[in-house]
């Protein structure tokens, strides 16, 4: 199936759930970043995270970002979601290759590393963004998250996140879920959703066993009568253009542009978050150099 995100309520109102599938995302990300597997997966982790808080965001032109920076081999990871939930990201180090766990499963934790922070900022196209930050747990995004909610947010969460590479190194499956109280909750609420959590098992095992995200909620979520509120086709999706990189270039200023025509003639500029590369020749630079001079 396509990637989908789908959004719950219990019909009780105590809890509010969100899951997503997000293979052939983190498979794009993996295609373009070139990542090897258990930066795949800390990526994958990062992408569906942000894809699910960013389709929280209703005004058009919101935008989540998640920082993960963990001092491990990977360095930072960073995702962006759009309102929607359609996400791009990246990783500092994507040919990191460590030792596998002793369960034999990716070790995304030793990668992310656990000395550092978890930073979420929320662009609401107000003056200032929110920004928010939490010391990471253990590196391995979705406790991380989980805690971030707890201590900034005070909302108690539980988050699962996972992505299964395949042998060929492609993404086989890849997910996760967001379950959270709201007001109103007790502790017999509480109790229900940690043992559906458990029962459940890893987000991995879930992905394997059937990777539709409204069967994955309903299988955590499993002594609930839940209300599906949505159901979002994302993507892997990059909003830059030869525009914006034209802006890039034009932001450096004319002394710093000027230099750059006198010591390379051209300019060629990569998208950060994809694979689009855009070519400025020696006249196209010189023209904007000209265009900013007539300006001041």
């Amino acid at each position: 199936m396509s990637d989908q995100l789908v959004r719950a309520i219990s019909k009780d109102g105590f809890v509010k759930a969100v899951a997503v599938s997000t293979r052939d995302l983190t498979e794009r990300a993996r295609q373009i970043h070139h990542t090897l597997p258990v930066a795949t997966a800390a990526l994958g982790r990062t992408l569906a995270a942000a894809s699910m808080m960013g389709n929280a965001l209703k005004g058009d032109g919101a935008s989540v970002t998640l920082q993960v920076k963990g001092g491990g081999p990977l360095g930072t990871i960073l995702a962006v979601s759009d309102n929607e939930g359609n996400v791009r990201g990246t990783v500092d180090n994507p040919s990191v290759d460590i030792p596998l766990r002793s369960d034999g499963k990716l070790d995304v934790g030793a990668a992310v590393g656990c000395d550092g922070t978890l930073t979420v900022i929320r662009d609401l196209n107000m003056k200032e963004p929110y920004v928010g930050s939490v010391g990471l747990l253990g590196g391995e995004i979705a406790e991380d998250l989980a805690a971030y909610f707890v201590e900034s947010e005070q909302i108690p969460t539980a988050c699962g996140l996972g992505v299964l590479v395949d042998r060929d190194q492609s993404v086989l499956a890849a997910g996760g879920y967001l379950i959270q109280l709201l007001p109103g909750a007790g502790e017999d609420i509480i109790t229900k959703v940690e043992g559906g959590v458990m029962a459940a098992g890893s987000v991995t095992g879930l992905l394997r066993e059937n990777d539709d995200p409204e069967a994955i909620l309903r299988k955590v979520l499993s002594d609930f009568d839940l209300e599906i509120l949505e159901k979002t086709p994302v993507e892997y999706r990059c909003y830059c253009s030869r525009d914006r990189m034209e802006r890039a270039l034009i932001s450096l200023g004319p002394q710093q542009l000027e230099s750059l025509i006198q010591e390379q003639g051209s300019a060629e500029l990569s998208c950060q978050f994809c694979d689009n590369v855009q070519t400025f020749t020696r006249q196209q630079l010189e023209t904007l150099l000209s265009n900013m001079k007539k300006k001041t």
